[in-house]
């Protein structure tokens, strides 16, 4: 019944879309958290460039994100991230284009997680001779990240399924794979249901196991 799958490396097209998740998830955990400490900053410069950077990327398609990535950083300014060989070059150059997309919308699930923390804790801080750097680090952050477990778990979830647009630029996940299945083989109905089976095994765990952190490590207020 699954013959059709003879000679297609089925795993390997799972396991980079797998890479492209995690590595995508800690550059945008990591961006997203700077770009919520820019929006909640005392300085109105950088106020505007979180404000401005979170309204413009979240109303582009990641898709034309992902193109830029390739046709405007790599052929057009030649930029390779330490690579010469394309596919890896084209890999770095997707998990680029899904951190500055994702982390559009982490930024905004943390400064929501940031909005929950009672005003006075902040002013409790500051009394104490707390600078804002240290507040946000030592007392508003880690209650916020604690609120945001779900909401930050839709988008990892929502990031799994926005890899298959790496499969524009030439990278070699699951997506491209199908794609390349479904043009050489008859089986259409069987090609989707394995891929969208394979999908679900990625994203229904994440969601369970983040909805469970999320319930234990939630801030009782």
């Amino acid at each position: 019944m699954f013959d059709f799958l003879e000679g297609y490396n089925l795993w390997e097209a799972f396991w980079t879309t797998v890479q492209l998740t995690v590595l995508s998830a800690i550059g945008s955990l990591i961006w997203g958290t700077v770009l919520a400490a820019m929006r909640v900053g005392p300085v109105p410069l950088m106020r505007g460039f979180g404000t401005a950077y979170v309204n413009i990327v979240r109303n582009i398609p990641l898709t034309v994100i992902i193109l830029f990535t390739s046709l405007g950083l790599n052929q057009t300014f030649g930029a390779t991230l330490g690579s010469d060989q394309i596919d890896t070059t084209n890999f770095r150059l997707a998990v680029l284009g899904l951190i500055a997309y994702t982390s559009a919308f982490v930024c905004e699930a943390l400064r929501s997680g940031i909005n929950t923390v009672p005003v006075g804790q902040a002013e409790a801080a500051r009394a104490l001779g707390l600078n804002f750097t240290q507040v946000l680090t030592l007392v508003v952050l880690p209650q916020a990240f604690r609120s945001v477990v779900g909401p930050l778990a839709n988008v990892l979830i929502a990031l799994t399924k926005n890899t298959t647009v790496a499969a524009a630029i030439g990278v070699a996940e699951a997506a491209l794979l199908m794609k390349e299945m479904i043009e050489n083989e008859a089986q259409l109905v069987l090609i989707s249901a394995v891929f969208a089976f394979g999908f679900v095994c990625l994203t229904l765990p994440t969601g369970l196991i983040l909805g469970w952190v999320s319930k234990k490590v939630a801030v009782k207020r």
